[in-house]
């Protein structure tokens, strides 16, 4: 048994015009190549630069916030770590009325915008997806070709428009909330394609059986696009909170209608810099709470709806 098993292995190739059989070595097999991990390594390595130049920002605005304005310098220091770990800066920001009503203006603005830009969104998505009529295609281009502009061309319209029927400055909020969802059909585009994904039968047998076009949308569609729901409501949520350029020009002068992007770029241009430093490094930190929960939370529902979407989008 034991020279049976040392008996080396051997291919057989036959050489037909030298009309004899050769007994050949089996070429080795190897798992990776030498070139293959070096290619490799050499990306691992890119990819942790590029992951500690992202992360650089925020590991030093964290750093700067818990610097107490009180005992050390509140401007910029020539040092990363405090010196002593402090919460003054965030004691500073809850019991400072004006940073607790930005941060209330920006979470109204983005709630509503989330639920009523998920709203228009889907239904715009399922409509273009399930319907045919007369028309559809050439909507389907104009809303792209619409899509492709820049919106800070019409700011200045919009401005206007908003000024005469009141909802700049003191009614910035509402202003900003109907500037914000007015065109969110027009981001129809994933969740169409993810809703071409599923089967149409589906919509059809429900249909024999007499259901709505409404429930079939509420009761078979919706539960079959959980990912891309999530993914709009996220989309719906993450541009109103962190704009500045929109709700700078429409709460223009009036400091309760700030949101908080706007409100602590104001108390950096108009206050001293170099003593708000740090608290403006905890008015940051404080913004980028909420959205890192929940991308970390439907991380993987985030990713379902844009690869799901994109598959016949």
């Amino acid at each position: 048994m034991n020279k049976q098993q040392n008996i080396p292995e051997v291919d057989i190739v036959v050489d037909q015009k030298a009309g004899v059989i050769r007994e050949v070595p089996p070429p080795v097999l190897r798992s990776k190549s030498l070139h293959e991990k070096r290619v490799n390594g050499s990306i691992y390595v890119l990819l942790s630069v590029i992951s500690v130049i992202w992360l650089a920002p925020f590991v030093f605005l964290v750093l700067q916030s818990f610097r107490s304005y009180l005992t050390e310098n509140g401007g910029m220091v020539d040092y990363l770590l405090p010196r002593a770990f402090s919460l003054d800066n965030y004691r500073f920001l809850f019991e400072d009325g004006k940073y607790l009503r930005w941060y209330s203006n920006t979470l109204i603005i983005a709630l509503f915008c989330s639920v009523i830009q998920t709203a228009m969104v889907l239904s715009v998505s399922y409509v273009l997806s399930r319907m045919r009529f007369k028309g559809r295609r050439f909507i389907m281009n104009v809303i792209l070709v619409l899509g492709m502009f820049p919106g800070f061309l019409t700011m200045i319209a919009l401005y206007f428009l908003l000024k005469q029927i009141g909802l700049t400055q003191e009614g910035a909020i509402p202003g900003l909330i109907l500037i914000y969802c007015a065109s969110a059909g027009m981001g129809y585009y994933i969740s169409k394609g993810f809703f071409d994904t599923i089967p149409k039968s589906l919509d059809e047998s429900a249909r024999i059986d007499g259901a709505t076009r409404f429930y079939v949308f509420r009761k078979i569609i919706m539960p079959l696009a959980k990912p891309i729901v999530i993914y709009t409501i996220l989309m719906g949520f993450m541009a109103p909170w962190g704009d500045y350029v929109f709700a700078s020009y429409v709460a223009f002068g009036k400091s309760d209608s700030y949101n908080v992007a706007v409100g602590l770029y104001q108390w950096m241009n108009t206050r001293d810099m170099m003593g708000y430093f740090t608290r403006f490094c905890a008015g940051g930190v404080l913004v980028a709470i909420p959205i890192t929960i929940l991308f970390l939370m439907l991380q993987r529902y985030y990713v379902e709806g844009v690869t799901g979407g994109a598959v016949k989008g």
